[in-house]
């Protein structure tokens, strides 16, 4: 476990490194949820959104699903970095190194984790200005599954990265994944606006469970049903993906 620990620090502190030189990198991923929520953050306000079933401003329920949709297109685009790497043989030079293979992925998703937390602490400071107001503590929370959603998805971005040898197979694959998922996860919306064959579909979607969570975090319903669900399903879907990322690095490096 020590070992697993060292390896997975001497990791991350690499690609933060990297990461930290490139200061495009760090702000360009917020680009697109900043100008929904400039945009289209207005055209909500004052929509009838509680006889959905769905409490609280309008900001406090875009927002969630604005945190959750920055982890989701950053976290599964991830693996353009893996082909980069497999292309200047990198990954080549891996098999010959005695780190531990689980800390080749765990040190780099929680890069990735860091940097899209930093990024939600500023898309949350601009949605502040614009009008958002939630408790400390539900923004805390939120903070904590785009975490563990970034953790998941970059490592199922990972793997796939690993299967693949050019950007033009990983890409498609990835736009046919994350529109349908946050068409389906009320990123948005609440589904519960929708017609009630879309509601019901989308309750097969994971993400859908996570959205729902922050929203409650953010009025403040730590105690309630899609809060415990949303936990369990992030910390199931975060288990199983890293437990697929650890199985395609260990078969890379054999």
């Amino acid at each position: 476990m020590s070992a697993l620990l060292s390896d997975t620090a001497l990791v991350f502190g690499r690609y933060a490194r990297q990461t930290l030189r490139s200061r495009l990198q760090m702000l360009f991923g917020i680009v697109m949820p900043l100008l929904y929520l400039l945009f289209f953050g207005p055209l909500l306000t004052g929509l009838p959104l509680s006889p959905s079933g769905v409490h609280g401003s309008s900001w406090q329920v875009l927002v969630p699903g604005l945190l959750l949709q920055l982890s989701l297109f950053g976290a599964a685009f991830c693996g353009f970095g893996i082909i980069v790497e497999k292309q200047f043989g990198v990954v080549e030079r891996m098999r010959v190194t005695p780190v531990s293979r689980s800390a080749l992925l765990l040190g780099r998703v929680l890069r990735d984790a860091a940097l899209f937390v930093f990024q939600a602490v500023l898309l949350v400071l601009a949605a502040l200005v614009m009008g958002l107001r939630a408790p400390l503590g539900g923004i805390l929370i939120g903070f904590g599954f785009v975490a563990v959603l970034t953790v998941a998805l970059a490592s199922l971005s990972y793997a796939l990265a690993l299967k693949v040898n050019a950007p033009q197979e990983f890409g498609p694959v990835i736009n046919a994944v994350t529109l349908p998922s946050m068409l389906l996860s009320g990123l948005m919306l609440p589904m519960t606006l929708g017609p009630k064959w879309l509601d019901v579909v989308s309750h097969f979607m994971p993400f859908r469970y996570l959205v729902d969570a922050v929203r409650a975090a953010f009025t403040g319903a730590y105690a309630s049903p899609a809060m415990l669900y949303g936990v369990l399903v992030a910390l199931a879907f975060a288990a199983l993906a890293t437990a697929v990322g650890s199985r395609a690095f260990r078969r890379a490096a054999a």
